[in-house]
């Protein structure tokens, strides 16, 4: 018996927003010890994109937001909470979530941001699936945004060759039986977000951490020089847990929803490595036909990887109405996630 029997929220609308500046595996060639076959090769990344000077991540998120409300139909005074997946806020203090809502015009509804990394946007997808499904609240906002670039060590050829900046967003609002706010069909083919899975292992936090800026390393002159201020990571601790927790996670949102892998249309996973996503699939058993893919154009964008692929799936017509989608994604934590969504 599945835990959720029946959709309690669903997605009404998304939006993406990515800068225009395109940075190629090319460009980096000149910039550091690399080569573009080696990074397509070990990666599945041909480009990135990269915010101009000027751009905060509140920018990139309110673009986003805004083309989701659009989809959705929402006013942003209709929103009451506005929740931000993002590693990289405008400032420490205050959550960049306010800086959203006030660009946005949506009033005084509860606004924060969650960091779990690049499961930041399954994060906020649970939670607003929460709040949702207690009728506490009627609208929600989930943005997933990075602007990594200016947390990059462009001298590392293992960081930076593999993140780059965008956001991505989605409303959620009710799902139920009678068909309001667009549900739609017989019980079991209802739109809505059928399960989430989300966890969490504190142990592995050295294998992909920014240690400056924090109460365990201030910021000093000490730390600028050493790089703590910067993205550090050790790759294959990541990856090996990745092909792990993704392939569990995605079986426990399965057995969540009631279903296999013969249910699912499409994967939307996390963009950080096209072997990664491969292995995964592999061990899941799924038909490469159903993979979402965007990582050779931009690059592991973290928290905003999910919601950018996932919008620009639906305003190409790929992901239809209808379809149920597959979501997972593992960040820094280490933490991750996924989720069972039929659009």
């Amino acid at each position: 018996m599945p835990i959720h029997a029946s959709p309690r929220s669903r997605i009404l609308g998304t939006g993406h927003s990515l800068p225009a500046i395109v940075r190629t595996n090319g460009d980096l060639e000149k910039m550091v010890d690399t080569s573009d076959a080696w990074i397509t090769e070990r990666t599945g990344i041909r480009e990135r994109r990269i915010a101009p000077e000027g751009t905060i991540t509140s920018d990139m998120a309110t673009a986003a937001a805004k083309a989701a409300l659009d989809m959705a139909g929402v006013a942003a005074a209709e929103l009451d909470m506005i929740i931000v997946g993002t590693v990289t806020p405008d400032m420490q203090m205050p959550a960049t979530a306010v800086f959203v809502q006030q660009k946005l015009g949506a009033g005084t509804c509860p606004s924060f941001d969650i960091s779990a990394a690049c499961a930041g946007f399954l994060y906020g997808l649970s939670i607003a699936d929460q709040f949702i499904a207690t009728g506490q609240r009627k609208r929600v906002l989930v943005v997933g945004v990075e602007l990594l670039s200016r947390f990059i060590d462009w001298t590392d050829r293992t960081t930076c060759v593999l993140f780059g900046d965008g956001a991505g967003a989605a409303v959620l609002g009710p799902a139920d039986a009678h068909g309001e706010d667009g549900a739609h069909g017989a019980p079991e083919k209802r739109s809505g977000v059928l399960s989430t899975s989300i966890l969490a292992d504190g142990s592995l936090a050295p294998s992909l951490w920014i240690r400056g800026g924090g109460s365990a390393s201030p910021a000093t002159h000490a730390t600028v020089d050493q790089k703590l201020h910067y993205v550090q990571m050790k790759g294959q601790d990541i990856f090996k847990s990745a092909v792990r927790n993704l392939y569990s996670a995605s079986r426990d949102a399965l057995d969540r929803a009631g279903m296999t892998t013969a249910d699912i249309d499409w994967v939307c996973a996390h963009q950080a490595n096209k072997r990664i996503i491969d292995q995964v699939v592999t061990r899941l058993e799924v038909a490469p036909e159903k993979i979402l893919m965007n990582i050779d154009r931009v690059g592991n964008t973290s928290s905003a990887s999910i919601p950018i692929l996932l919008d620009q799936s639906l305003r190409a017509g790929k992901v239809r109405p209808g379809d149920t989608v597959l979501m997972c994604a593992l960040g820094a934590g280490i933490s991750w996630g996924s989720a069972i969504v039929r659009m």
